[in-house]
């Protein structure tokens, strides 16, 4: 511990968010980050405690509290602090296949489980992060290393968001070989298509593509497997198929109206939006524009809130973002106590550009979608609410929703957004290999294990453990790649923490 008083003698401080009404003007990060001899102190300010819960990764009350990747946190917050970049880069990349990710897109369980938050402000972990991989490949010490020896065994990947990548990675570093299969143009799934821009550029995905081809990863984009390629090839060119397709069937909402013009899944327009950007930077006008329209928003997570952001960015008339659940306390209940992930409202990137621009917070909460309202032109005029409240069942104990009598109200809207969720693995490809899936659509393993029922086929990410985070995902993809090494190899030296 190079600093035992360190959180005592620096306050916490974090990168500069450019201000909201100068941001919606551009699909660029907004974050400004400390200078690297200011990052040092805050690295300092870890405890290095005998119990690290900020790399537990534990599971409390049903909520994960840490890191799921077991980062090595105290180890290289006190590396940066030191000044031992290149050190500090070789700790974090044991567990972490991609920190240029996580350090922009992770909700930070590692710090919601930090000691010093006990009774004051977490080491900001998540911007140590940013700047030991930022360093890394300003120094070169993230450049490409490609294995030495290879095994002549030869793995499949469909799908390249973050749990493909990160098991395509691990097993070329076993020296396997390794090909991904993407259907969409650009390889990188969700953080791609699925995260906006300006909190994931797609050039850092496009960075960390290109250092895997150096490595000798091979990507095939634009083929849809169990359509253009079908399953029977996979498995007869690859020793191993890995399938990481997402969970990616939106859930609809089946309300009277549903059929009129102008209602889209947020995942479809977020990714025709970020198409569009990357293709022509919207000359091509091959996105869903919202300027001047009035917009509801069905959803009040992630997803959700990054639609706000988008539209807003469109110039969007006015934004309104329906919440089924009540409102979150501001601050942690006493039934929610420290080191439980704090289930506090958060206000986002997007709610905050609302309130700037619009004057107000876009979140109705307890509400849900009763009836699409079709206007003369046969497209959306409002969208008809009502207010519902949650009871516990006294026999089960579950709560269910109930809706308000006499609570109904025509929100007026040109386009609506469904950002509701997804309901796991599509039917195709679950069908084209043949695999089992569980009660939750999600495709069937033993518990723990990556193997489904269809010999040399294994699965991972959200297609085997249903819509989760990016570190989730690339848990599951190390996890997955350590068992198809076991299957290949009869052992297997990869780590997973």
């Amino acid at each position: 511990m190079g600093k035992p008083t360190g959180f005592m003698e620096y306050e916490r401080e974090t990168a500069r968010a450019r201000e909201p009404l100068e941001r919606i003007g551009d699909f660029r990060e907004f974050h400004e980050h400390l200078p690297r001899e200011k990052q040092q102190l805050q690295g300092a300010r870890c405890m290095e405690c005998g119990v690290p819960f900020c790399q537990s990764g534990m599971t409390i009350c049903g909520m994960t509290s840490g890191c799921p990747l077991h980062n090595l946190i105290p180890e290289w917050n006190d590396l940066v602090y030191g000044g031992n970049w290149q050190e500090a880069y070789s700790r974090l990349q044991k567990t972490n296949n991609f920190p240029e990710f996580t350090s922009r897109v992770c909700p930070a369980l590692c710090e919601a489980a930090c000691t010093c938050g006990l009774n004051g402000d977490p080491v900001s972990t998540k911007e140590n992060e940013y700047a030991i991989i930022e360093n890394a490949y300003e120094q070169g010490f993230a450049a490409a290393q490609p294995p030495k020896v290879r095994t002549g065994k030869t793995v499949a990947v469909v799908g390249s968001g973050p749990s493909g990548l990160a098991a395509a990675d691990q097993l070329n570093k076993r020296g396997h070989s390794v090909t991904v299969f993407e259907r969409s143009d650009r390889v990188g799934g969700l953080l791609m298509y699925g995260i906006p821009n300006m909190k994931l550029e797609k050039r850092i995905v496009e960075r960390k593509r290109k250092i895997m081809e150096e490595e000798g990863v091979v990507f095939v984009t634009g083929v849809d497997v169990g359509k253009d390629v079908k399953a029977q090839e996979l498995l007869r060119d690859f020793d191993r198929v890995i399938l990481a397709c997402g969970a990616s069937r939106p859930r609809d909402i089946q309300v009277p109206g549903r059929d009129v013009a102008g209602i889209w899944f947020a995942v479809d327009f977020l990714k025709a939006n970020t198409k569009s950007l990357l293709d022509s930077g919207f000359e091509d006008k091959k996105y869903v524009d919202a300027k001047g329209k009035r917009v509801v928003i069905i959803g009040g997570g992630d997803t959700g809130n990054d639609c706000v952001g988008t539209v807003i960015r469109h110039g969007a008339k006015s934004v309104v973002q329906l919440e089924m659940m009540p409102k979150a306390p501001d601050e942690r209940a006493e039934d929610n106590p420290w080191p439980e992930w704090p289930k506090i409202c958060k206000t986002d990137y997007g709610q905050q550009e609302a309130i700037a621009v619009y004057g107000r917070d876009p979140r109705i909460y307890e509400t849900t979608v009763k009836e699409f309202v079709k206007g003369k032109s046969g497209n959306l005029k409002g969208v008809k609410t009502v207010k519902v409240t949650w009871e516990r069942n006294a026999e089960t104990g579950r709560m269910s929703m109930q809706e308000v009598p006499g609570s109904e109200k025509i929100l007026e809207a040109d386009l609506a957004l469904i950002a509701a969720g997804f309901l796991g693995t599509e039917a195709y490809i679950a069908e084209a290999f043949g695999v089992e899936l569980d009660g939750r659509n999600n495709v069937k393993t033993r518990a723990g294990g990556y193997q489904t029922s269809r010999e040399r086929v294994f699965v991972t990410g959200d297609m085997h453990r249903g819509q989760s985070l990016v570190v989730w995902a690339i848990r599951e993809g190390r996890e997955a790649a350590r068992a198809v090494d076991e299957s290949l190899m009869g052992y297997s030296n990869l780590t997973v923490q």
